[in-house]
């Protein structure tokens, strides 16, 4: 299964003479799958077909239904709600006699909310054959959803890929770079016994082969460095194929910027400290995009 974007839109439009409608659904990233559902007065039967087939296309993501209706072609006449049309006018003839303000227009009446209704105002009066057909509509968003989450998913990805492979290039720079690290320990060391005693207390070469043991020894980031490699091995396993590995892959994650972290509390080298920061800047970049992956 290719890797799965938690993010998406879709769009799916019918109707007829008599209705038409508009389903969308917008998808982000979410911990589990939550499915909300926006839908007109009296149609909320449908969101258990939404919830549904949602779940057989998708595992995981907050997702957002809405359905507008609207009247067809055949329905779009404009009516005058008669009840509230004499209702302002009576109060218009009133504030007329108080005030002796000057008679409202009629453009002006028919403008006040309530007194001027089209067709698609009501919706209590749809047809069985309505309802199947935009029951029906829900397979074809949700596959149109799951489609889009596909193809964010291929942009991921590459993305993916390039991070990974930025990251393999600092642990392997870091791997070159503390190889290094005894010589510099022993350079380091001798510099400072002889600032400190100036050449009047001597030093065994065995005393001194001691404390820069003691100093690499604490200084060591092989292991740090090859779980480094595991860990990325393990990633790319994930982004060559199975099934949702959005979890796994935020585990992976964690483990990869503990590694980094170690390597650096380690680190007695400016230039291995400033590789390990490199290192967990990409691996936190990792991290944010994995959060989209399903």
């Amino acid at each position: 299964m290719a890797l799965q974007s938690m993010t998406g839109f879709a769009r799916v439009e019918g109707g007829d003479d008599s209705l038409t409608w508009i389903w969308e659904a917008r998808s982000v990233n979410g911990k589990g799958l939550d499915i909300r559902c926006r839908l007109p007065h009296g149609l909320d039967q449908l969101e258990p077909v939404v919830r549904e087939t949602a779940g057989k296309h998708m595992g995981r993501g907050n997702v957002q239904f809405s359905l507008n209706l609207g009247r067809g072609e055949s329905e779009q006449g404009l009516t005058i709600n008669q009840a509230a049309f004499v209702r302002v006018a009576a109060l218009a003839r009133e504030l007329q006699e108080l005030d002796g303000i000057n008679p409202p227009s009629l453009d002006g009446l028919l403008r006040l909310p309530g007194v001027l209704e089209t067709g698609s105002q009501g919706m209590d009066d749809l047809s069985e054959e309505n309802l199947a057909a935009i029951r029906a509509d829900t397979e074809a968003l949700c596959s149109a959803l799951a489609a889009a989450r596909a193809e964010e998913g291929a942009r991921l990805l590459g993305l993916l890929n390039t991070l990974v492979t930025e990251i393999t290039g600092h642990v392997e720079a870091a791997s070159q770079s503390a190889g290094a690290q005894p010589a510099l320990i022993r350079e380091r060391l001798e510099t400072q016994i002889a600032e400190l005693t100036q050449g009047k207390v001597p030093v065994t070469e065995e005393k001194l082969a001691q404390e820069i043991t003691l100093l690499a020894t604490r200084a060591d980031v092989r292991e740090e460095i090859d779980r480094l490699r595991t860990h990325i091995a393990a990633v790319r396993d994930l982004l060559s194929g199975g099934d949702a590995p959005g979890r796994r892959l935020g585990f992976l994650c964690q483990e990869l910027l503990r590694e980094a972290n170690t390597l650096c509390s380690k680190s007695s080298d400016t230039g291995l400290t400033a590789i390990g920061l490199d290192l967990k800047v990409a691996i936190d970049r990792l991290r944010e995009q994995a959060l989209n992956v399903e």
